[in-house]
């Protein structure tokens, strides 16, 4: 049986290790700092499922710095966009192992395909998960996992079905670009706009003034994007804001911890492929400028 290493203990990182510390596969989760490593070596992790019911999973837990890959392995890289930028010289000197990225956005994709390695998948979390400290995750929302083989073999794909279950559903993707492509755009709908009003994802839809905006964004991106307006009725938008009602975006949460977003590879890569098409969304171009402006002067919520 596999090892499963999950690089990046936020939130996605402890969901998905629970999920695979349950099907009995046996995880280590590298952490950045050695005070999380020794948290989740001392009491493991914790999930809170959707029923509230708790569940607690014994896991390993080493830094990035003590990373050594045995070859029955598998790695799961669950950092944020920023992170895996100083993530990657490590990642370069890795044995040959499967690597599954999950970041958010676009421009990890390019730079993980440079890398030496013969296996690689791409990710798309669809379901919602709150990390609350440093050994602790909610399951905020059943949703899909989808993956992607980018290249390489289905070792990574085999290792999730094992672990497949209701509340944690894979979905085998054909293609990576085109996959990250819809999530960026789905997180371009909701994730600004819930970061500026600093409001959870059902106000959106809640609030008129908000859902005006949310309104016009929708218009604008698929005017951009217009193969994909029947992938993205503005009905499946307006669902996902009221199945994802209670969620805090991944872009607020940011805001609210003070933290550098992902703007650049979700909102700021989009905005670049309209261009390149010589199209325009000025709404969203005005958000994106904002929401800069509010992490340049450090402001919090």
């Amino acid at each position: 049986m596999e090892h499963v290493y999950v690089i990046g203990a936020g939130a996605v990182g402890l969901l998905m290790a629970s999920f695979l510390s349950e099907a009995n596969y046996p995880v280590t989760m590298v952490t950045r700092r050695e005070a999380q490593a020794e948290e989740i070596r001392a009491h493991g992790i914790t999930r809170f499922n959707i029923d509230e019911q708790q569940q607690t999973f014994c896991v390993a837990a080493i830094t990035e710095q003590q990373l050594r890959i045995e070859e029955e392995a598998i790695v799961i890289v669950a950092t944020k966009y920023d992170a895996l930028q100083i993530l990657l010289p490590t990642l370069e000197g890795l044995s040959d192992v499967p690597l599954l990225f999950m970041q958010n956005g676009l421009l990890h994709y390019e730079q993980a395909l440079a890398l030496k390695h013969q296996h690689i998948t791409f990710g798309s979390a669809q379901f919602g998960a709150e990390k609350v400290n440093e050994t602790t995750v909610y399951h905020r929302g059943i949703g899909v996992l989808k993956l992607a083989i980018e290249r390489g073999n289905t070792d990574i794909i085999k290792v999730f079905q094992a672990a497949s279950k209701e509340e944690f559903f894979i979905e085998q993707q054909q293609d990576a670009e085109q996959m990250l492509l819809e999530k960026a755009l789905l997180n371009c709908f909701v994730n600004p706009l819930t970061a500026l009003l600093q409001v959870k994802n059902g106000q959106l839809i809640d609030n008129t003034h908000a859902y005006h905006l949310l309104q016009q964004l929708y218009r604008e991106l698929m005017q951009a994007f217009p193969q994909m307006e029947q992938k993205f009725p503005f009905q499946a938008v307006y669902q996902l804001c009221e199945r994802t009602a209670e969620n805090t975006s991944s872009m607020l949460a940011d805001r609210q911890a003070g933290r550098k977003s992902e703007i650049e590879t979700i909102v700021g890569a989009i905005i670049k492929k309209v261009r390149k098409k010589g199209a325009d969304v000025p709404t969203l171009g005005v958000l994106y400028y904002l929401l800069l402006a509010i992490e340049e002067s450090g402001e919090k919520m």
